[in-house]
């Protein structure tokens, strides 16, 4: 399992975390049969505890990542659906298709994974303080 989605799961400013390679995924059984040792690519999502403010303040302290309208480069991207890839939607056809105000979607680069890791927690760090 990536780095990072091990530490999005330890920090208590995330609420949710989702990645195929996690067991509490429904995809889990897939990816045991589909991939290597279970590692289920570099794309995972989460949602930050304190809504889309959470979710703003966060983005906002990253300094590695790149916040992206879309996820389709070397770098770490980071984005967030509800304002770009489904923000055609009104709220109540985000939510039934499972895609909060607070959700962060995150295509994980090329970066050093210490690196990268140190971006997200000093980012968790000054978005918590900024509260």
């Amino acid at each position: 399992m990536p780095s990072v989605i091990c530490l999005v799961l330890c920090v208590p400013q995330v609420s949710a975390a989702y990645y195929p390679g996690l067991r509490s995924s429904p995809r889990y059984a897939l990816v045991q049969e589909l991939f290597t040792g279970g590692a289920a690519g570099g794309m995972l999502s989460f949602e930050v505890a304190g809504g889309v403010q959470g979710a703003e303040r966060l983005m906002k302290h990253l300094k590695l990542c790149l916040v992206a309208p879309s996820l389709g480069g070397v770098e770490t991207l980071v984005t967030r659906p509800a304002t770009s890839s489904h923000a055609g939607l009104s709220p109540a056809e985000r939510r039934a298709v499972g895609i909060s105000d607070a959700l962060i979607r995150v295509a994980v680069g090329i970066e050093d994974t210490e690196d990268l890791m140190q971006d997200f927690m000093q980012a968790f760090e000054a978005a918590t303080k900024s509260h």
